[in-house]
């Protein structure tokens, strides 16, 4: 073999050399440099984070309306324009933009309205919340806080209470009403309570 053959070959060779190892030397960068933006680790970790918030995702629904009797035989209506159930307490809505009607075997009827509520459709109560207006027969009511509670036959309002009617206004701290006696207590600012019978037939 000529020298000049022996030449061109070993400069072949070097060149095949050097662009391997240019070669490989690029690749091992491009996996150490994708390796520490995400490890492995890190990467199961997010896997398994989306993972959980997929399956424990809670349903959303619009424009919801829920219907019963109470215990005392009364009739009401819930609608909401969004209904949201939680699937590890499955028997807690939570509730936005909330219109609660409890009608009264004597025709008479207590709307409740309010920003949020809880209704738990297993005991069937409810709790409303945030900028509360209710009316009853020539009275409204306005309140940060409302409790129906369906086995204690009961609604509490709390809260900066503020009742208007015909004959006045009035602020107190919490009314408790009993829907089977048929009896309103008032709790005044000073703790001075007031019974009064509701006249319902």
């Amino acid at each position: 073999m000529g020298r000049k053959k022996k030449l061109r070959l070993i400069q072949i060779t070097l060149l095949v050399f050097g662009l391997s190892i240019i070669f490989f030397t690029y690749i091992k960068k491009e996996n150490n440099f994708s390796g520490n933006i995400i490890s492995k680790e890190t990467k199961k970790k997010i896997e398994k984070q989306l993972s959980d918030e997929e399956s424990g995702k809670d349903d959303i629904f619009y424009n919801v309306e829920y219907s019963g009797f109470d215990l005392n035989g009364n009739r009401y209506i819930i609608k909401c324009k969004e209904a949201i159930s939680n699937k590890d307490l499955v028997e807690l809505i939570n509730m936005k933009t909330v219109d609660a009607k409890f009608f009264f075997k004597n025709d008479l009827e207590l709307v409740i309205k309010s920003d949020e509520a809880i209704y738990n459709n297993q005991t069937l109560d409810i709790k409303f919340s945030k900028n509360i207006k209710g009316t009853y027969l020539n009275s409204k009511l306005f309140a940060q806080n409302a409790n129906y509670s369906n086995s204690g036959g009961f609604v509490s309002v709390s809260n900066n209470v503020k009742i208007t009617d015909p004959k006045g206004t009035m602020f107190a701290k919490k009314l408790l009403f009993d829907i089977k006696a048929k009896t309103l207590k008032i709790t005044s600012e000073k703790n001075d309570k007031v019974k009064a019978n509701i006249n319902i037939k």
